[in-house]
């Protein structure tokens, strides 16, 4: 029997193979506020044949989205404008829908992708950023605010403000992102948090932060649904988070019933140095899987069904779903996946044109504050 295409459940969520589409920001939200859009994206890959479906970053506060354009779940507008959304997937799909929690941090306030990526200052229509400490991304630019004990309040209770909407849309799981740079894994790596408080310094005080977001969201969330968190299991930088600490961390939430560990990496320094290549994060996953036996999902140019496959099986020390991202598994034959012509086009240097969001998946990774490549 295929490994991938095998049930699993998680808490009372009962999932129907193992493939999960990832979030994928579109950076085409209207003040936070989804629209046409998002409705033509979501439905599309809704029915896609995974058993889930994650929506891209939902920030938890104007101030925590990445870019103008990004999607958020901050007041009753935000809400308000997924309910129609939400309720034209349950009328034609079975996939399970979860949506992922996010805060930007230091690296918020940038513009879209496909305008450069840079820092937006205030006086041209960008937000004061914040962060654990007052250190920017990147030389030359303009450094967050350091959080103090209200903003550090204001933010964790933002983030049970927002699990409480998601709840009310019936999201059926969350996934709280400690990955890719964003304020969580900011307070994690030592790169970007360098606090003399209880929220810095050693490896227990800087996962302090991360952990009590998660408690408070676990509490505000239905116990018989699902929470994920998503991390980055190494910088990628020498002296900066890595593998060891990400399976301490990992180690922390299951103590506190994190339901799994989506294992990805990068994303909190330029330095970085990514060893690209098929299939890069999954040993990440693996050592995570190996160390904690939770869930956890292998993620990073996994594009062709027997990578997902092998990962997935039982005699490998990984569980994995798929996260089809750019290329979606569908879950029957001769189906094509999402953006084919686009990257075929793109390879043939054919000038086809498809929406930017879409471009993404297919063009070279650009310059910018983002993660990149995207996994």
């Amino acid at each position: 029997m295929s490994a991938l295409f095998s049930p699993i459940t998680l808490r009372d969520l009962a999932l129907a193979n193992r493939i999960m589409v990832a979030p994928m920001c579109q950076y085409s939200a209207d003040n936070g506020e989804a629209n046409d859009w998002h409705f033509t994206h979501i439905n599309t890959l809704a029915l896609s044949g995974a058993a889930m479906f994650c929506i891209e970053a939902t920030h938890v506060e104007a101030i925590g989205r990445i870019t103008p354009g990004c999607l958020g779940l901050w007041n009753d507008a935000t809400e308000a404008a997924l309910k129609p959304i939400l309720a034209s997937v349950r009328k034609h799909s079975r996939a399970a829908v979860a949506m992922q929690l996010a805060h930007a941090g230091r690296k918020g306030s940038s513009q879209r992708p496909w305008e450069g990526g840079q820092l937006i200052p205030p006086s041209e229509g960008g937000w004061q950023t914040v962060g654990p400490s007052a250190l920017p991304h990147k030389d030359g630019e303009a450094a967050p605010l350091a959080l103090d004990a209200s903003g550090l309040a204001r933010i964790r209770d933002a983030f049970v403000s927002a699990a409480r909407r998601a709840e009310r849309l019936g999201i059926d799981a969350l996934e709280l992102h400690l990955a890719h740079g964003y304020l969580l894994h900011q307070f994690l790596s030592p790169i970007a948090n360098q606090r003399h408080d209880q929220y810095g310094g050693s490896l227990p005080n800087r996962m302090r932060y991360p952990l009590e977001v998660f408690e408070a969201v676990r509490a505000a969330f239905p116990p018989h649904k699902p929470i994920g968190v998503k991390v980055s299991a190494t910088d990628w930088v020498e002296g900066g988070w890595d593998i060891a600490q990400t399976i301490a961390l990992a180690q922390e939430l299951k103590g506190r019933g994190v339901d799994w560990i989506d294992a990805s990496s990068g994303g909190v320094s330029p330095l970085q140095k990514i060893p690209l290549g098929p299939g890069y994060q999954v040993p990440l996953a693996q050592a995570i899987k190996q160390a904690t036996g939770l869930p956890t999902i292998a993620v990073g140019l996994i594009t062709q069904a027997g990578q997902a496959e092998a990962s997935s099986h039982p005699a490998a020390p990984t569980w994995s779903r798929w996260r089809a991202a750019c290329s979606t598994i569908r879950a029957g034959a001769g189906t094509p996946r999402p953006n084919s012509a686009a990257r075929s086009t793109h390879r043939r240097n054919i000038g086809v044109r498809s929406p930017r969001r879409r471009r993404r998946c297919s063009e070279p990774p650009r310059s910018g504050r983002g993660k990149s490549p995207k996994p």
